[in-house]
């Protein structure tokens, strides 16, 4: 089933998510629902809190991208993982910077550093759990949507004068003063 995915300005994108276990109501199915809505939005990630649940999941699926600059792009081939109770032991390396987006703030797109080398600890959707290493363009997309279960958004990593520049485009978003090809959940309509 496609879910509403949450826009900028709903609370649940600012509340910090709720460890769940083995026994949260339906979990498979909101996996599933999950990529579903994830695939229809043409994502390559969401977190729980991008339809309306505070909780610590996401699911990501990097299959399909491609950035031509990156060596790692094969690495990307076969990218699909559920992420519950997940925590970022380290991060380390260098921080990059790439044009990011969300699709819980469709239609901006900005610069943002990361750090390229992530441990994370989490439990799979058969909750086993799992210690990985993930570097380049995986640590991104994981640093993104952990961020998500967070309660913070890709935009807060910006500078303070490019936040102030996105303001009123912000604004609208929250009012659904934006053109989107999935379904959306707007907090100031």
């Amino acid at each position: 089933m496609i879910l509403p995915i949450v826009a900028y300005g709903d609370p649940v994108l600012r509340k910090k998510g709720e460890d769940i276990d083995a026994d949260y109501p339906n979990l498979q199915g909101l996996i599933e629902d999950m990529f579903e809505t994830m695939y229809k939005a043409m994502g390559v990630g969401l977190a729980a809190p991008q339809i309306g649940k505070s909780i610590r999941l996401f699911v990501v699926d990097a299959s399909g991208f491609v950035d031509e600059d990156e060596e790692d792009e094969e690495q990307l081939t076969d990218f699909k993982r559920v992420f519950i109770n997940p925590r970022i032991t380290e991060e380390t390396g260098e921080e990059w910077a790439f044009n990011e987006g969300c699709l819980s703030i469709p239609d901006v797109r900005e610069d943002v550093n990361r750090p390229e080398e992530i441990t994370i600890t989490y439990f799979d959707r058969d909750f086993k759990e799992q210690t990985e290493i993930f570097t380049g363009l995986k640590a991104r997309v994981i640093q993104h949507e952990y961020d998500h279960i967070e309660g913070i958004l890709f935009t807060d990593h910006l500078s303070p004068l490019r936040k102030r520049i996105l303001k009123g485009r912000l604004a609208n978003i929250s009012k659904g003063k934006v053109s989107v090809n999935y379904k959306m959940k707007f907090p100031n309509r």
